[in-house]
Parts: structure tokens; sequence; C-alpha cells
């Protein structure tokens, strides 16, 4: 059985494609972060939830990456 989301399984056009969509969200939720922020209206446990949700973006993206760059020995 293979893992649908293993980006070793997964030929790079759909990665970049994966890539965008998942810098893209990232993004909004960094605006959004931003914008409760701003407002002070923020609850504390949904700007905790939205950041942890960031960082699972962030650890996705950094993924994806490493796969779509080659290993180059110097």
């Amino acid at each position: 059985m293979t893992d649908q989301n293993d980006p070793a399984m997964k030929n790079d056009e759909v990665l970049r494609v994966e890539l965008e969509v998942y810098r893209r969200e990232h993004r909004d939720l960094d605006d959004a972060i931003h914008a409760l922020n701003e407002r002070g209206t923020a609850d504390p446990l949904t700007l905790q939830r939205l950041k942890k949700q960031k960082l699972r973006l962030k650890d996705r993206i950094a993924q994806i990456e490493d796969r779509l760059t080659p290993d180059i020995i110097a």
C-alpha cells in the first residue's frame, strides 16, 4: 500500500502544483494570523491552532522542496 501524501511517490509536476497550493495556504494563514492580532480580538486558542497549522504547512513545503531539489555532490 502506498501513502498518497508521501512526496517520494508523486511525480515532479504534481509536487510543483501541490507546492504552490501549500505556499498559498501558508500565506493565507499568515495573513489571517496577522489580521487577528491587529484587531486585538484574537482568541489565544484560535491563534495557537492557526499557528500550528501554519507550521505543518511549512514542514510539508520543506518536504516537497527537498524532493524537488536534486542532491548535488560537490
